[in-house]
């Protein structure tokens, strides 16, 4: 090869080099600027709020024969839970009612319901000054047709963040429905008589 051969090819390999490194700075300017872009758009999105659903249960309560008297349904709320529904079938006047500590529903006494929700091991009632359980309520009034409309309010039912999963615990939970009014004094569940209702919780 001659001498103006090879620095003809010299040249040339030059030429392409400058152009090359030409076009490599263009992409990068490119990229920066795309990626700068990108960040832009991304900063300038609303923030999105991540919400985390209320935790609810239901419960369907039944007599101890069996017959459905109705559902209750446990939404948290900012001080709890609040509890309602209508029961039908009860015997007319006055009932206690309270969250016992054990989700099962053994007819015809609901025995295996276990004590009332009290993981604070406090007395009964919501006048005791001992008290109350934290599974202890206001009591409910039947109607001469024997309908019952529940709207109430657990306010500590557990220590737990979500008051719902601090009654549904490894034992579960369940609403039992009293014979006779709960005096809200007398241990350990305010001479409300026998069980005669009882609806196991479970979440929705």
């Amino acid at each position: 090869m001659s001498d103006v051969e090879s620095h003809g090819i010299r040249r040339c390999v030059s030429r392409k080099s400058v152009a090359l490194a030409q076009e490599l700075r263009h992409a990068r300017s490119l990229i920066v600027v795309t990626l700068s872009a990108a960040s832009i758009v991304v900063a300038c999105r609303p923030a999105v709020r991540v919400t985390t659903a209320p935790d609810v249960a239901t419960a369907v309560v039944r007599s101890s024969t069996g017959l459905q008297l109705g559902t209750l349904t446990f939404d948290e709320g900012g001080t709890g839970v609040r509890i309602s529904g209508t029961l039908k079938g009860l015997p007319p006047g006055v009932h206690g009612i309270h969250i016992h500590q054990v989700g099962r529903c053994d007819a015809p006494d609901f025995a295996t319901a276990g004590a009332h929700h009290n993981p604070a091991g406090r007395k009964h009632g919501l006048e005791n000054p001992q008290g109350p359980h934290a599974g202890d309520l206001p009591n409910i009034v039947a109607d001469a047709n024997g309908e019952a409309v529940v709207d109430l309010a657990l306010v500590r039912p557990s220590s737990e963040t979500s008051a719902v999963a601090g009654l549904l615990n490894a034992n579960g939970a369940a609403a039992v429905i009293h014979a006779a009014p709960d005096d809200q004094r007398t241990d350990p569940s305010g001479n409300s008589g026998a069980r005669i209702g009882c609806g196991v919780m479970a979440r929705e």
